[in-house]
Protein backbone atom coordinates (compact mmCIF):
# COMPACT_ATOMS: atom_id res chain seq x y z
CA UNK A 1 0.00 0.00 0.00
CA UNK A 2 1.32 3.52 -0.74
CA UNK A 3 2.25 5.55 2.32
CA UNK A 4 1.26 9.14 2.96
CA UNK A 5 3.83 11.83 2.30
CA UNK A 6 5.50 12.34 5.72
CA UNK A 7 6.40 15.94 4.92
CA UNK A 8 4.65 18.79 6.69
CA UNK A 9 3.36 21.75 4.73
CA UNK A 10 5.04 24.19 7.16
CA UNK A 11 7.68 23.83 9.85
CA UNK A 12 8.46 26.74 12.18
CA UNK A 13 11.65 25.80 14.00
CA UNK A 14 14.33 26.94 16.47
CA UNK A 15 12.08 29.43 18.29
CA UNK A 16 13.64 31.35 21.13
CA UNK A 17 10.55 30.10 22.93
CA UNK A 18 7.47 28.25 21.69
CA UNK A 19 4.57 29.19 24.01
CA UNK A 20 1.89 26.64 23.15
CA UNK A 21 -0.80 27.87 25.62
CA UNK A 22 -2.09 24.28 25.48
CA UNK A 23 -3.77 22.47 28.37
CA UNK A 24 -0.39 21.95 30.06
CA UNK A 25 0.80 25.48 29.15
CA UNK A 26 3.98 24.00 27.69
CA UNK A 27 6.77 26.41 26.83
CA UNK A 28 9.60 24.92 24.75
CA UNK A 29 12.94 26.69 24.34
CA UNK A 30 14.18 26.05 20.82
CA UNK A 31 10.83 24.45 20.01
CA UNK A 32 9.24 23.71 16.65
CA UNK A 33 5.71 23.26 15.32
CA UNK A 34 4.58 21.51 12.13
CA UNK A 35 1.37 22.26 10.23
CA UNK A 36 -0.14 20.03 7.54
CA UNK A 37 -3.51 20.38 5.85
CA UNK A 38 -4.28 23.46 7.89
CA UNK A 39 -3.88 21.82 11.33
CA UNK A 40 -1.02 21.31 13.77
CA UNK A 41 0.42 17.83 13.22
CA UNK A 42 3.46 17.82 15.50
CA UNK A 43 5.22 19.89 18.18
CA UNK A 44 8.65 19.23 19.62
CA UNK A 45 11.81 20.36 21.33
CA UNK A 46 15.34 20.47 19.87
CA UNK A 47 15.78 16.89 21.12
CA UNK A 48 12.84 15.67 19.01
CA UNK A 49 13.35 14.94 15.30
CA UNK A 50 11.37 17.44 13.26
CA UNK A 51 9.62 16.34 10.06
CA UNK A 52 10.69 17.40 6.61
CA UNK A 53 8.57 20.25 5.32
CA UNK A 54 7.66 21.93 2.08
CA UNK A 55 8.25 25.31 3.76
CA UNK A 56 10.60 25.98 6.68
CA UNK A 57 10.63 29.16 8.78
CA UNK A 58 13.59 29.94 11.01
CA UNK A 59 12.27 31.45 14.27
CA UNK A 60 15.59 32.08 16.00
CA UNK A 61 15.36 35.18 18.18
CA UNK A 62 11.55 34.99 18.09
CA UNK A 63 8.65 34.07 20.34
CA UNK A 64 6.10 31.77 18.69
CA UNK A 65 2.55 31.82 20.03
CA UNK A 66 -0.89 30.73 18.92
CA UNK A 67 -2.68 33.25 16.75
CA UNK A 68 -4.47 35.91 18.77
CA UNK A 69 -8.28 35.90 18.83
CA UNK A 70 -10.26 39.14 18.59
CA UNK A 71 -13.66 38.75 20.26
CA UNK A 72 -15.22 42.17 19.61
CA UNK A 73 -14.90 44.67 16.77
CA UNK A 74 -16.87 46.97 14.47
CA UNK A 75 -14.78 46.94 11.31
CA UNK A 76 -16.92 49.46 9.43
CA UNK A 77 -16.05 52.11 12.01
CA UNK A 78 -12.53 52.53 10.63
CA UNK A 79 -14.26 54.69 8.01
CA UNK A 80 -14.79 57.28 10.77
CA UNK A 81 -11.60 56.73 12.73
CA UNK A 82 -10.66 59.55 15.15
CA UNK A 83 -13.59 61.63 13.84
CA UNK A 84 -13.06 65.01 15.52
CA UNK A 85 -16.68 65.88 16.51
CA UNK A 86 -17.01 62.57 18.40
CA UNK A 87 -13.76 62.56 20.36
CA UNK A 88 -14.69 64.14 23.69
CA UNK A 89 -17.97 62.50 24.66
CA UNK A 90 -18.86 59.26 26.37
CA UNK A 91 -20.52 56.27 24.73
CA UNK A 92 -23.97 57.74 24.16
CA UNK A 93 -22.53 61.04 22.89
CA UNK A 94 -20.31 59.55 20.21
CA UNK A 95 -22.99 57.10 19.10
CA UNK A 96 -25.47 59.89 18.47
CA UNK A 97 -22.79 61.87 16.61
CA UNK A 98 -21.78 58.97 14.35
CA UNK A 99 -25.08 57.24 13.56
CA UNK A 100 -25.86 59.73 10.72
CA UNK A 101 -22.49 59.02 9.08
CA UNK A 102 -22.88 55.26 9.37
CA UNK A 103 -26.28 55.49 7.68
CA UNK A 104 -24.30 55.81 4.40
CA UNK A 105 -22.85 52.30 4.63
CA UNK A 106 -23.12 50.15 1.53
CA UNK A 107 -21.54 46.93 0.27
CA UNK A 108 -18.42 48.68 -1.05
CA UNK A 109 -17.90 50.39 2.32
CA UNK A 110 -18.44 47.13 4.21
CA UNK A 111 -15.96 45.24 2.02
CA UNK A 112 -13.16 47.83 2.03
CA UNK A 113 -13.43 48.56 5.77
CA UNK A 114 -13.29 44.83 6.50
CA UNK A 115 -10.33 44.29 4.16
CA UNK A 116 -8.32 47.14 5.68
CA UNK A 117 -9.36 46.35 9.25
CA UNK A 118 -8.55 42.66 9.02
CA UNK A 119 -5.18 43.44 7.46
CA UNK A 120 -4.44 45.76 10.37
CA UNK A 121 -5.39 43.02 12.82
CA UNK A 122 -3.22 40.43 11.06
CA UNK A 123 -0.19 42.74 11.25
CA UNK A 124 -0.72 42.73 15.03
CA UNK A 125 -0.81 38.94 15.30
CA UNK A 126 -4.56 38.32 15.03
CA UNK A 127 -5.61 35.18 13.15
CA UNK A 128 -9.31 35.02 14.11
CA UNK A 129 -11.56 38.06 14.35
CA UNK A 130 -15.19 38.59 15.17
CA UNK A 131 -17.10 41.55 13.83
CA UNK A 132 -20.31 43.18 15.04
CA UNK A 133 -21.98 44.99 12.16
CA UNK A 134 -25.26 46.29 13.55
CA UNK A 135 -25.96 49.22 11.18
CA UNK A 136 -28.03 48.08 8.19
CA UNK A 137 -29.39 51.11 6.29
CA UNK A 138 -32.29 50.37 3.98
CA UNK A 139 -31.05 49.69 0.45
CA UNK A 140 -27.43 49.23 1.58
CA UNK A 141 -27.18 45.69 0.18
CA UNK A 142 -25.76 42.53 1.76
CA UNK A 143 -23.20 44.03 4.13
CA UNK A 144 -22.45 40.81 6.02
CA UNK A 145 -21.67 38.84 2.85
CA UNK A 146 -19.36 41.67 1.77
CA UNK A 147 -17.42 41.26 5.04
CA UNK A 148 -17.28 37.50 4.62
CA UNK A 149 -15.84 37.99 1.11
CA UNK A 150 -13.11 40.32 2.42
CA UNK A 151 -12.05 37.84 5.10
CA UNK A 152 -11.94 35.01 2.57
CA UNK A 153 -9.92 37.09 0.13
CA UNK A 154 -7.33 37.70 2.85
CA UNK A 155 -7.37 34.17 4.27
CA UNK A 156 -8.40 35.31 7.74
CA UNK A 157 -10.52 33.22 10.10
CA UNK A 158 -13.68 35.21 10.86
CA UNK A 159 -16.74 35.08 13.07
CA UNK A 160 -19.08 37.66 11.58
CA UNK A 161 -22.11 38.55 13.66
CA UNK A 162 -25.42 39.65 12.17
CA UNK A 163 -25.95 42.74 14.29
CA UNK A 164 -29.18 44.67 14.43
CA UNK A 165 -30.99 47.68 15.86
CA UNK A 166 -34.78 47.95 16.08
CA UNK A 167 -35.42 50.81 18.51
CA UNK A 168 -35.05 54.27 16.97
CA UNK A 169 -35.32 57.60 18.75
CA UNK A 170 -39.10 57.64 18.29
CA UNK A 171 -39.30 54.30 20.14
CA UNK A 172 -37.14 55.43 23.06
CA UNK A 173 -33.81 54.21 21.66
CA UNK A 174 -30.71 56.08 20.52
CA UNK A 175 -30.33 55.43 16.75
CA UNK A 176 -32.19 57.33 14.02
CA UNK A 177 -34.91 55.67 11.91
CA UNK A 178 -32.52 55.37 8.96
CA UNK A 179 -30.46 52.55 10.51
CA UNK A 180 -33.06 50.38 12.26
CA UNK A 181 -35.05 47.37 11.00
CA UNK A 182 -38.14 45.54 12.24
CA UNK A 183 -37.86 42.25 14.11
CA UNK A 184 -39.12 39.97 11.33
CA UNK A 185 -36.70 41.46 8.81
CA UNK A 186 -33.74 40.97 11.16
CA UNK A 187 -34.66 37.37 11.99
CA UNK A 188 -35.25 36.37 8.38
CA UNK A 189 -31.90 37.79 7.30
CA UNK A 190 -30.18 36.13 10.26
CA UNK A 191 -31.50 32.76 9.16
CA UNK A 192 -30.42 33.42 5.55
CA UNK A 193 -26.87 34.32 6.53
CA UNK A 194 -26.41 31.28 8.75
CA UNK A 195 -27.57 29.05 5.89
CA UNK A 196 -25.26 30.83 3.43
CA UNK A 197 -22.03 31.15 5.42
CA UNK A 198 -21.92 29.25 8.73
CA UNK A 199 -19.37 26.41 8.71
CA UNK A 200 -19.70 23.99 11.62
CA UNK A 201 -16.47 22.06 10.98
CA UNK A 202 -13.66 22.23 13.60
CA UNK A 203 -11.37 23.95 11.09
CA UNK A 204 -14.00 26.45 9.91
CA UNK A 205 -12.76 29.74 8.47
CA UNK A 206 -16.22 31.37 8.59
CA UNK A 207 -18.90 31.27 11.24
CA UNK A 208 -21.95 33.44 11.84
CA UNK A 209 -23.39 34.57 15.18
CA UNK A 210 -26.51 36.62 15.98
CA UNK A 211 -25.95 39.96 17.65
CA UNK A 212 -28.69 42.47 18.51
CA UNK A 213 -26.74 45.57 19.42
CA UNK A 214 -27.61 46.62 22.97
CA UNK A 215 -30.48 47.12 25.44
CA UNK A 216 -30.83 50.76 24.34
CA UNK A 217 -31.16 50.02 20.62
CA UNK A 218 -33.09 46.74 20.39
CA UNK A 219 -36.58 45.72 21.47
CA UNK A 220 -37.11 43.15 24.20
CA UNK A 221 -39.01 40.97 21.73
CA UNK A 222 -36.09 40.93 19.27
CA UNK A 223 -33.68 39.92 22.04
CA UNK A 224 -35.93 37.05 23.11
CA UNK A 225 -36.74 35.87 19.59
CA UNK A 226 -33.06 36.01 18.60
CA UNK A 227 -32.17 33.75 21.54
CA UNK A 228 -34.82 31.27 20.37
CA UNK A 229 -33.50 31.38 16.80
CA UNK A 230 -29.89 30.91 17.93
CA UNK A 231 -30.95 27.84 19.89
CA UNK A 232 -32.82 26.50 16.86
CA UNK A 233 -29.88 27.11 14.50
CA UNK A 234 -27.20 26.21 17.09
CA UNK A 235 -25.21 29.41 16.67
CA UNK A 236 -23.78 31.84 19.19
CA UNK A 237 -25.18 35.07 20.61
CA UNK A 238 -23.40 38.39 21.11
CA UNK A 239 -24.35 41.84 22.39
CA UNK A 240 -23.01 44.81 24.37
CA UNK A 241 -23.82 44.67 28.08
CA UNK A 242 -22.76 46.37 31.32
CA UNK A 243 -20.57 48.77 29.37
CA UNK A 244 -21.39 52.05 31.15
CA UNK A 245 -23.26 53.40 34.14
CA UNK A 246 -25.52 55.23 31.68
CA UNK A 247 -26.60 51.81 30.40
CA UNK A 248 -27.37 50.70 33.96
CA UNK A 249 -29.55 53.75 34.46
CA UNK A 250 -31.29 53.21 31.10
CA UNK A 251 -32.14 49.58 31.93
CA UNK A 252 -33.47 50.43 35.40
CA UNK A 253 -35.58 53.27 34.03
CA UNK A 254 -36.83 51.40 30.94
CA UNK A 255 -37.17 47.80 32.14
CA UNK A 256 -37.12 48.17 35.92
CA UNK A 257 -34.19 45.75 35.82
CA UNK A 258 -30.41 45.88 35.83
CA UNK A 259 -28.68 44.73 32.61
CA UNK A 260 -27.84 41.19 33.83
CA UNK A 261 -31.41 40.71 35.07
CA UNK A 262 -32.62 41.85 31.65
CA UNK A 263 -30.28 39.33 30.02
CA UNK A 264 -31.87 36.59 32.12
CA UNK A 265 -35.37 37.76 31.23
CA UNK A 266 -34.78 37.50 27.47
CA UNK A 267 -33.19 34.04 27.59
CA UNK A 268 -29.56 34.97 27.06
CA UNK A 269 -28.03 33.51 30.25
CA UNK A 270 -26.48 30.59 28.42
CA UNK A 271 -23.04 29.35 27.43
CA UNK A 272 -23.73 30.22 23.78
CA UNK A 273 -23.59 33.93 24.75
CA UNK A 274 -20.59 36.23 24.94
CA UNK A 275 -20.86 39.90 25.88
CA UNK A 276 -18.82 42.96 24.94
CA UNK A 277 -17.24 45.04 27.72
CA UNK A 278 -18.87 43.79 31.00
CA UNK A 279 -17.44 46.71 32.97
CA UNK A 280 -20.16 47.22 35.59
CA UNK A 281 -21.59 43.90 36.83
CA UNK A 282 -22.08 43.61 40.59
CA UNK A 283 -20.22 40.84 42.46
CA UNK A 284 -23.42 38.76 42.54
CA UNK A 285 -23.89 39.31 38.80
CA UNK A 286 -20.31 38.20 38.14
CA UNK A 287 -21.10 34.94 39.94
CA UNK A 288 -24.31 34.47 37.95
CA UNK A 289 -22.56 35.07 34.63
CA UNK A 290 -19.89 32.53 35.54
CA UNK A 291 -22.44 29.92 36.60
CA UNK A 292 -24.22 30.32 33.24
CA UNK A 293 -20.97 30.10 31.26
CA UNK A 294 -21.53 33.49 29.61
CA UNK A 295 -18.34 34.86 28.01
CA UNK A 296 -16.91 38.38 28.13
CA UNK A 297 -14.97 40.34 25.50
CA UNK A 298 -12.65 42.65 27.45
CA UNK A 299 -11.97 45.88 25.51
CA UNK A 300 -9.43 47.78 27.64
CA UNK A 301 -8.51 50.60 25.24
CA UNK A 302 -12.11 51.43 24.36
CA UNK A 303 -13.13 51.35 28.01
CA UNK A 304 -10.44 53.90 28.81
CA UNK A 305 -10.98 56.18 25.81
CA UNK A 306 -14.72 56.44 26.44
CA UNK A 307 -14.23 56.68 30.20
CA UNK A 308 -16.37 53.58 30.72
CA UNK A 309 -14.28 52.16 33.57
CA UNK A 310 -12.04 49.22 34.50
CA UNK A 311 -13.66 45.83 33.92
CA UNK A 312 -13.43 43.25 36.76
CA UNK A 313 -11.43 40.82 34.64
CA UNK A 314 -9.84 38.81 37.44
CA UNK A 315 -13.17 38.46 39.20
CA UNK A 316 -14.90 37.32 36.01
CA UNK A 317 -12.24 34.71 35.29
CA UNK A 318 -12.31 33.45 38.88
CA UNK A 319 -16.08 33.02 38.59
CA UNK A 320 -15.69 30.85 35.50
CA UNK A 321 -16.50 33.45 32.86
CA UNK A 322 -14.50 32.86 29.65
CA UNK A 323 -12.73 36.20 29.06
CA UNK A 324 -11.26 37.16 25.69
CA UNK A 325 -9.87 40.39 24.24
CA UNK A 326 -11.50 42.83 21.84
CA UNK A 327 -10.05 45.80 19.99
CA UNK A 328 -13.58 47.26 19.64
CA UNK A 329 -14.56 49.66 16.88
CA UNK A 330 -12.21 52.22 15.46
CA UNK A 331 -14.48 55.09 16.38
CA UNK A 332 -13.92 54.43 20.07
CA UNK A 333 -10.56 52.64 20.26
CA UNK A 334 -9.13 53.90 16.92
CA UNK A 335 -6.32 51.30 16.93
CA UNK A 336 -6.77 47.63 16.05
CA UNK A 337 -3.79 45.85 17.61
CA UNK A 338 -4.40 42.85 19.83
CA UNK A 339 -0.79 43.14 21.02
CA UNK A 340 -1.67 46.60 22.34
CA UNK A 341 -4.90 45.31 23.91
CA UNK A 342 -3.02 42.45 25.59
CA UNK A 343 -0.46 44.87 27.03
CA UNK A 344 -3.18 47.25 28.17
CA UNK A 345 -5.11 44.40 29.77
CA UNK A 346 -1.98 43.43 31.69
CA UNK A 347 -1.43 47.00 32.88
CA UNK A 348 -5.07 47.46 33.87
CA UNK A 349 -4.95 44.23 35.85
CA UNK A 350 -1.92 45.47 37.75
CA UNK A 351 -3.57 48.83 38.34
CA UNK A 352 -6.70 47.20 39.72
CA UNK A 353 -5.17 44.41 41.83
CA UNK A 354 -1.48 45.16 42.31
CA UNK A 355 1.82 44.59 40.53
CA UNK A 356 1.89 40.83 41.08
CA UNK A 357 -1.68 40.17 40.03
CA UNK A 358 -1.48 40.06 36.23
CA UNK A 359 1.38 38.70 34.14
CA UNK A 360 2.12 38.70 30.45
CA UNK A 361 1.12 35.03 30.47
CA UNK A 362 -2.28 35.94 31.88
CA UNK A 363 -2.74 38.45 29.07
CA UNK A 364 -1.54 35.97 26.43
CA UNK A 365 -3.98 33.37 27.73
CA UNK A 366 -6.88 35.84 27.58
CA UNK A 367 -5.86 36.82 24.04
CA UNK A 368 -5.76 33.18 22.86
CA UNK A 369 -7.51 30.46 24.90
CA UNK A 370 -9.93 32.94 26.45
CA UNK A 371 -11.02 34.23 23.08
CA UNK A 372 -11.41 30.70 21.75
CA UNK A 373 -13.70 29.82 24.66
CA UNK A 374 -15.81 32.94 24.07
CA UNK A 375 -16.38 31.81 20.49
CA UNK A 376 -17.15 28.20 21.41
CA UNK A 377 -13.89 27.00 19.85
CA UNK A 378 -11.83 25.74 22.79
CA UNK A 379 -9.30 23.23 21.50
CA UNK A 380 -9.74 24.40 17.90
CA UNK A 381 -8.07 27.82 17.99
CA UNK A 382 -6.13 29.83 20.58
CA UNK A 383 -3.59 27.11 21.34
CA UNK A 384 -0.84 25.13 19.65
CA UNK A 385 -1.62 21.45 20.12
CA UNK A 386 -1.83 18.49 17.77
CA UNK A 387 -5.16 18.65 15.95
CA UNK A 388 -5.76 22.35 16.60
CA UNK A 389 -5.98 24.79 13.72
CA UNK A 390 -2.59 25.76 12.28
CA UNK A 391 -2.83 29.42 13.37
CA UNK A 392 0.36 30.90 14.81
CA UNK A 393 2.43 34.06 15.10
CA UNK A 394 6.18 34.54 14.95
CA UNK A 395 7.10 37.62 17.03
CA UNK A 396 10.61 39.12 16.67
CA UNK A 397 12.32 39.86 20.00
CA UNK A 398 15.32 41.64 18.53
CA UNK A 399 16.68 45.14 18.11
CA UNK A 400 16.96 48.09 20.46
CA UNK A 401 13.54 47.61 22.06
CA UNK A 402 14.53 44.15 23.36
CA UNK A 403 18.16 44.83 24.29
CA UNK A 404 18.74 43.30 27.73
CA UNK A 405 15.45 41.37 27.69
CA UNK A 406 17.04 37.95 28.15
CA UNK A 407 15.38 36.31 31.14
CA UNK A 408 11.78 35.72 30.02
CA UNK A 409 10.67 35.93 26.37
CA UNK A 410 6.92 36.03 27.20
CA UNK A 411 7.26 38.93 29.63
CA UNK A 412 9.66 40.67 27.23
CA UNK A 413 7.12 40.29 24.40
CA UNK A 414 4.51 42.35 26.24
CA UNK A 415 6.64 44.65 28.42
CA UNK A 416 9.07 45.73 25.72
CA UNK A 417 8.28 46.71 22.16
CA UNK A 418 5.97 47.75 20.66
CA UNK A 419 6.17 44.67 18.50
CA UNK A 420 4.31 43.59 15.38
CA UNK A 421 4.17 40.14 13.87
CA UNK A 422 7.01 38.99 11.64
CA UNK A 423 4.77 36.21 10.34
CA UNK A 424 1.05 35.62 10.90
CA UNK A 425 -0.14 32.21 9.75
CA UNK A 426 -3.77 31.05 9.40
CA UNK A 427 -4.46 27.38 8.64
CA UNK A 428 -0.82 26.97 7.66
CA UNK A 429 -0.92 29.82 5.12
CA UNK A 430 0.84 33.17 5.49
CA UNK A 431 -1.37 36.20 5.96
CA UNK A 432 1.59 38.34 7.04
CA UNK A 433 5.09 37.42 5.83
CA UNK A 434 8.25 39.26 6.86
CA UNK A 435 6.15 41.99 8.44
CA UNK A 436 4.00 42.84 5.41
CA UNK A 437 0.65 41.52 4.13
CA UNK A 438 1.15 38.37 2.08
CA UNK A 439 -1.69 39.16 -0.33
CA UNK A 440 -1.16 41.93 -2.87
CA UNK A 441 -3.76 44.67 -3.20
CA UNK A 442 -3.63 46.62 0.06
CA UNK A 443 -2.57 49.88 -1.63
CA UNK A 444 -5.51 49.69 -4.01
CA UNK A 445 -7.91 48.99 -1.15
CA UNK A 446 -6.48 51.89 0.86
CA UNK A 447 -7.20 54.21 -2.07
CA UNK A 448 -10.81 52.99 -2.16
CA UNK A 449 -10.99 53.38 1.61
CA UNK A 450 -9.86 57.01 1.43
CA UNK A 451 -12.55 57.78 -1.15
CA UNK A 452 -15.34 56.02 0.75
CA UNK A 453 -14.27 57.46 4.11
CA UNK A 454 -14.10 61.01 2.76
CA UNK A 455 -17.57 60.71 1.27
CA UNK A 456 -19.00 59.35 4.50
CA UNK A 457 -17.45 62.06 6.68
CA UNK A 458 -18.43 64.83 4.22
CA UNK A 459 -22.04 64.02 4.95
CA UNK A 460 -21.98 65.98 8.23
Amino acid sequence: MPTADPRADLLVHDAELLATVDDARREIAGGWVAVTGGVVTAIGSPADPAPAAARRVDARGCLVTPGLVNTHHHLYQNLTRAFAPALTGGLFDWLVTLYPLWSRLDEEAAYVSAYVGLTELALGGCTTSTDHLYVHPRGAGDLISAEVAAARDLGMRSHVTRGSMSLSVKDGGLPPDSVVQDDDEVLADSQRLVAAHHDRSPSALTRIALAPCSPFSVSTSLMARTAELADELDVRLHTHLCETQDEDAFCVETFGRRPVDYLQDVGWMTDRTWLAHVVWPSPDEVTRLGAAGVGAAHCPSSNMILGSGLAPVAELRSAGVPVGLGVDGSSSADSASLWLEARTAMLQGKLRHGAGSTSARDALEIATRGGAACLGRAGEIGELSVGACGDLVVWPLEGAAFAGALSDPVEAWLRCGPVAARHTVVAGRFVVEDGVPARPGLDEQLAVHRRVSAAMQAAV
